[in-house]
């Protein structure tokens, strides 16, 4: 098993056993701190079979929307689940709220969200080598790519959204 390997059934382990229990218990808040980033739980019906599942996901709340990213790998199973079946329900450090979920294809706002998002992204925040605070705009653009960027639009008419907070 190579070190990419091992690292990706530790998380798996970790977010299985203690992220997502702790966001479904209430205790969101002990896991999204200041080390560890801004993350939230996606709660997201499966493409293939409908059953749910549970995705820890670092996040930005810019204005009414919350944003997250796919990461380098664009098959994430959690990303085609989303775009299948874009009504989440979104797990915050501060509560659940019901949203849907829509990849961003503007690139000033795919770039201001991208931005934010690493900025949150406590003791990870400069993992695409780049501090997302000072570099400019066309070396961020260069450094991630074509990396997906999903806007959750919260729903105010349902119970639990921001909006009613």
């Amino acid at each position: 098993m190579d070190k990419r390997s091992v690292l990706r059934a530790f998380f798996r382990f970790v977010n299985r056993f203690i992220v997502v229990p702790a966001f479904r218990s209430g205790w969101g808040r002990i896991i999204s701190n200041s080390l560890t980033g801004d993350i939230m739980v996606l709660r997201i019906a499966g493409r293939k079979t409908g059953k749910i599942r549970y995705t820890p996901v670092s996040y930005a709340r810019i204005g009414p929307n919350i944003y997250c990213y796919q990461g380098k790998e664009t098959k994430g199973q959690w990303y085609l689940n989303l775009l299948a079946n874009p009504d989440v329900e979104v797990l915050l450090p501060t509560g659940r709220f019901s949203g849907h979920g829509e990849e961003v294809n503007d690139t000033a706002e795919k770039l201001k969200a991208i931005r934010q998002i690493l900025l949150g992204s406590g003791l990870n925040r400069s993992m695409y080598g780049f501090d997302p605070k000072v570099t400019p705009d066309e070396v961020v653009r260069e450094r991630i790519g074509d990396i997906p960027v999903v806007r959750i639009r919260l729903d105010p008419m349902k119970p639990g959204s921001l909006s009613q907070a």
